[in-house]
């Protein structure tokens, strides 16, 4: 109420405060009816985690590349004082004639021989909920070349036809080995199949496979197996796996789910035809004139038909009497087979042939070429071994400052794994807010356990660095982090973890000193060296043993000792190392309460990457 000769006071119905200057008018954005939420987090100029959690606080659960309407848009675009209208249809139209005619610049002559070629799917998930049982049923169902006297044999891959359109699926063991293809320069796979049991849920190995399937930036296709079990809850499982950011579409997602039964055989066609439609979508397309590339699946020694090896060819068409190399080898292709044991003289792009024709096996996840000759073959192989292995791709926390300022790196992926699930969130909080203009810090996975093989490769693959907080590493990991130079911290104290992550984007980091295990041994016999001394008759059972070492005594999984090496004897000989499979004698430092069966350990310290 005003009282006589009172003026009003605007400030209560305008919200704003007595003797304040009004607010600036909001700033206006135009959007197009759907956009990502990357790319509304462009528009915004905020990050889109920022996007992510005005979404969760409207009850909608969404990842980086999901497409929300203008409507969703204009709700969050409030949450930060922009209000919004709807992009002029013939802007919308002009702009994405202007996005297709950059991309066929950008393609320039090379789209001239492009033509359409069949998708690439690998299936993934848990070990249990029936992947095997789902390949198989998709093989039966389908089978590309059933001609009479075919002999179907194991190739690592094989093709389907759905109304005359072909399909190729990946027969990997897990997601393990389908990173290990990307770690080593392939990108195989077009669209990942993720298999969650009806009767059980979204696993640990499932969410490992969705973040490897994520990382690898392919679409991805959840298959809701086992749905004739009497357990089976579907809505369940789309529950768990909204939770996990992958929103299915009848829960307003972009993620398409299919009910499946491998061993009932239903919803297999169901499943074919989605394949068939994001193919369609992803506008898959390979030029089949080109010489031959491709990547080696499988790989193995025939004893009666000498080395074959099983390849995907990605681009390009594989024809008998070509010239390949294949990583360090080479050869000629003498023969080549399908899945169903049919020899071809020809292999256009997406299609999986067993090979022979080298002189050596392959590795896995080893790139294919086809060369002129044979004198070119022998010079790309002899470049290639004269080239030193180098670690140059990778990303540690000691040298990342200079790569931000050297605008090498503009995102530093991160792989977590603690202990329990009630470290992980607090943990991903603190670090994620430690993302800045210059560069942003993403978890692209996180668990609990130890830090295994599978999360070094999925690190190789990404450039991703390994964090742990209150865990361990799996001795595997641990050799192939050091042999691919892959960054691997672990800490007790999220305050130093946090920390040490700060510095690092801040160039203040210094480095850290690690362990380094060289190799490992049993004590199989005891004798005396002196008076009162006592040395140890060992077996080196793994790497190797250096005289400048320390060594620990490991009895019944506890170290009992920790020091140095006093002496190291071959025979009569005093020796600086000695390798796996040789016996030799050992003094340890201030230690002689040797016991036949004790392990020994045998380490150096680094400075950390």
């Amino acid at each position: 109420m005003v009282n006589p000769g009172q003026k009003e006071d605007k400030s209560k119905t305008t919200g704003e405060k007595p003797g304040t200057v009004p607010s600036a008018p909001k700033r206006q954005i135009e959007l197009p009816p759907n956009i990502t939420v990357r790319q509304l987090a462009d528009i915004l100029q905020v990050t889109p985690i920022d996007i992510i959690k005005q979404l969760m606080r409207t009850g909608i659960m969404a990842n980086i590349n999901q497409v929300i309407d203008f409507k969703t848009a204009t709700v969050v675009a409030a949450g930060f004082d922009v209000e919004t209208k709807l992009e002029h249809r013939a802007a919308i139209k002009a702009r994405a004639q202007e996005i297709k005619t950059q991309q066929k610049q950008q393609q320039g002559e090379q789209a001239a021989g492009l033509q359409p070629r069949p998708p690439v799917i690998t299936i993934m998930g848990h070990v249990d909920h029936g992947k095997t049982k789902l390949l198989d049923a998709i093989r039966q169902t389908n089978v590309v070349d059933q001609e009479a006297g075919g002999i179907t044999q194991h190739i690592g891959a094989y093709q389907i036809e759905l109304n005359g359109e072909k399909m190729t699926f990946l027969d990997t063991p897990g997601h393990a080995a389908f990173t290990a293809m990307r770690a080593r320069g392939a990108q195989v796979t077009d669209i990942t199949i993720l298999v969650v049991a009806a009767d059980d849920g979204v696993m640990p190995q499932t969410l490992e496979a969705i973040d490897h399937a994520r990382a690898a930036g392919v679409p991805i296709i959840v298959a809701i197996n086992k749905i004739d079990k009497p357990g089976a809850n579907p809505d369940r499982i789309k529950q768990q796996l909204a939770e996990h950011s992958l929103v299915v579409e009848d829960w307003g997602g972009d993620t398409i789910a299919v009910p499946v039964s491998a061993k009932e055989k239903t919803g297999i066609t169901e499943l074919l035809e989605t394949i068939r439609l994001i193919a369609e979508m992803e506008e898959l397309k390979a030029d089949p004139n080109k010489p031959a590339e491709g990547t080696v699946i499988e790989a193995k020694m025939d004893h009666t038909r000498g080395v074959l090896f099983t390849v995907l060819v990605s681009s390009g068409t594989l024809k008998e009497g070509d010239v390949i190399v294949v990583g360090r080898v080479w050869g000629k292709v003498k023969a080549m087979f399908t899945d169903a044991g049919k020899r071809v003289k020809r292999a256009p792009p997406s299609t999986p042939v067993e090979v022979l024709g080298l002189d050596s096996v392959p590795e896995v996840g080893d790139v294919m070429t086809v060369v002129a000759d044979e004198k070119t073959a022998q010079a790309a192989i002899e470049k290639l071994k004269a080239s030193a292995p180098s670690s140059s791709g990778t990303i540690n926390l000691s040298n990342l400052y200079e790569q931000v300022n050297a605008g090498k790196v503009k995102e530093l992926a991160i792989i977590l794994k603690t202990d329990v699930q009630g470290s992980m969130e607090p943990i991903r909080n603190s670090l994620e807010k430690l993302s800045s203009d210059q560069i942003k810090v993403h978890i692209i996975h996180s668990g609990t356990g130890n830090i295994n093989e599978s999360d070094v490769m999925l690190a190789i693959a990404s450039k991703a660095v390994i964090i742990g907080f209150s865990t361990s590493v799996d001795p595997g990991a641990k050799r192939l982090a050091e042999l691919d130079g892959i960054s691997i911290r672990v800490y007790d104290i999220i305050y130093n973890l946090v920390d040490d992550v700060e510095k690092a984007l801040k160039g203040m980091l210094q480095p850290k000193e690690i362990e380094v295990i060289d190799g490992h041994a049993d004590i199989r016999a005891i004798f005396p060296a002196g008076k009162k001394e006592k040395a140890a008759g060992i077996y080196v059972t793994d790497g190797k043993i250096l005289r400048s070492d320390t060594v620990r005594v490991v009895r019944g999984g506890k170290i009992v000792h920790e020091s140095t090496i006093s002496s190291l004897r071959r025979f009569k000989d005093d020796v600086r190392e000695v390798a796996t499979g040789y016996e030799c004698g050992i003094g340890i430092q201030g230690f002689s309460d040797y016991n036949v069966g004790d392990k020994l350990e045998f380490l150096h310290i680094e400075k950390a990457s």
